[in-house]
């Protein structure tokens, strides 16, 4: 049967070409993830990763994440090299609060048109999280959604396993009056409160490359700071000290996700007034007019991850985490309560 010259995938929008070499410009960079455990050349329909673990008991842990509209900053500012970043750390910290080891990740990208370049750099971005993670990137998935999207917008999600011994899950609910709040220090806003953000720094009318006083870089730059990957001075800590919990300050801020690891008979107290805070969270929230509440409701305020440390090991620990790259200090503690956070 006859077919018209005008019915064609690529004419409706699919550029299977873009695909092939997208393909091979991310092929080097996926490789130099590539740790034990990695099988190659099975077949081109999945990833695969051979446990050969030495745990009694050993439990797989999974997570699940984007980055949210932080993408818009990046579109606007044409610059995709850190994104990925982003998707990691967003997984595999999510994934180190159970006190797991990430092993592999992969990630998926929806675009309205596959732009072999700009695939490159998302996923440089993905590989350089994975290679500070010390994790495999063993797959992916480069989607074109002709039509649906604009031509130059895309969205990015990834997905990460790890692994961890089942009597080593956390939280271990041996939380108790007088342990500490160990705090790390973000990189900045991370990938949480965009869309908060965009309504205040609107993208069609905000010059992201303009110079602000108060801030070390331009707008645009500090807004697309990297997500700070907390996973190696994790596992260094938990070989070096008992930890009883730990908590991703991701969306909904302190008020959100710190109750997530109290017991219900005990309260985080957070002293607010020790939490060292980046100063792009002050021109957001002078330039939005946002109440202190709503502040530390959406963002992370500086303290990307809370620590539960009994008070006798406290120093060891901080001392242990800032040995591996990461500013970290007390932030508050637990008393009796009925599992919510206050401020002192």
């Amino acid at each position: 049967m006859k077919q018209s010259n005008n019915n064609s995938y690529k004419n409706s929008g699919v550029d299977v070409e873009a695909g092939y070499e997208s393909n091979k410009l991310i092929a080097p960079l996926i490789e130099q993830t590539k740790i034990p455990g990695v099988l190659k050349h099975l077949n081109n329909f999945a990833g695969f990763f051979e446990l050969n673990s030495s745990f009694k008991n050993p439990v797989l842990v999974s997570g699940t994440d984007g980055v949210g509209t932080k993408l818009k900053i990046a579109q606007v500012l044409n610059k995709h090299s850190t994104i990925g970043v982003d998707c990691v750390a967003m997984c595999a910290n999510d994934v180190v609060c159970s006190g797991a080891k990430p092993l592999f990740f992969l990630d998926y990208i929806a675009c309205g048109k596959n732009q072999p370049e700009k695939t490159q750099q998302i996923v440089s971005g993905i590989a350089d999280g994975c290679l500070k993670t010390k994790m495999a990137l063993i797959g992916g998935e480069t989607a074109e959604h002709p039509k649906i999207m604009a031509e130059d917008d895309y969205d990015l999600a990834g997905f990460c396993v790890g692994l961890v011994e089942k009597s080593n899950i956390l939280p271990k609910q041996t939380e108790q009056v007088g342990d500490l709040l160990i705090g790390l220090a973000s990189s900045g806003v991370h990938s949480n409160g965009f869309s908060l953000i965009r309504q205040i720094f609107n993208p069609e009318t905000t010059n992201f490359d303009s110079n602000c006083s108060i801030l070390e870089k331009s707008l645009g730059e500090t807004l697309l700071e990297p997500t700070e990957i907390y996973v190696q001075p994790i596992l260094s800590l938990l070989n070096q000290v008992e930890v009883k919990a730990i908590c991703h300050i991701t969306g909904g801020g302190f008020f959100e996700n710190i109750p997530r690891i109290l017991q219900k008979n005990l309260n985080a107290v957070i002293y607010e007034k020790e939490i060292k805070t980046p100063k792009i969270f002050d021109l957001i929230s002078s330039k939005g007019n946002i109440s202190k509440q709503e502040m530390f409701s959406t963002f992370n305020m500086g303290v990307g991850m809370v620590c539960v440390i009994d008070k006798n090991h406290a120093h060891k620990a901080i001392s242990t985490l800032n040995s591996s790259g990461v500013l970290a200090y007390t932030i508050g503690e637990l008393i009796a309560g009925t599992g919510q956070i206050e401020f002192a």
